[in-house]
């Protein structure tokens, strides 16, 4: 997992190449954490499929904004910099990857 901040964001999600997930979270988001370790089974599982980040919204709130992420935990999957799909607050870790599998 890449850990993004408002430096390496548009390197890392903007401007990549291929399908991109990010995990928006914080550290006081409960469901956020509890979903973390199921995240990054994903991302080891599937490192083939996508290029796995993940955020975390506490220092980089303004960034978040305007990805217009309203609520924790998101996923967001990117393509070729352009946001194609995303998952909000009530979804579980098969949510993610059913949406990951059906756009890889």
């Amino acid at each position: 997992m890449i850990e993004l901040t408002k430096e390496n964001f548009e390197q890392e999600v903007l401007k990549a190449e291929g399908l991109v997930m990010v995990d928006f979270w914080s550290e006081k988001c409960e469901p956020c954490k509890a979903l973390m370790p199921s995240v990054h089974d994903l991302a080891e599982n599937n490192a083939g499929k996508a290029k796995f980040c993940s955020l975390n919204t506490a220092g980089n709130k303004r960034l978040a904004i305007s990805q217009k992420v309203l609520g924790l935990p998101t996923i967001a999957f990117y393509k070729n910099g352009e946001k194609i799909a995303e998952l909000t607050k009530d979804f579980a870790i098969e949510d993610v990857e059913a949406k990951l599998n059906e756009l890889a």
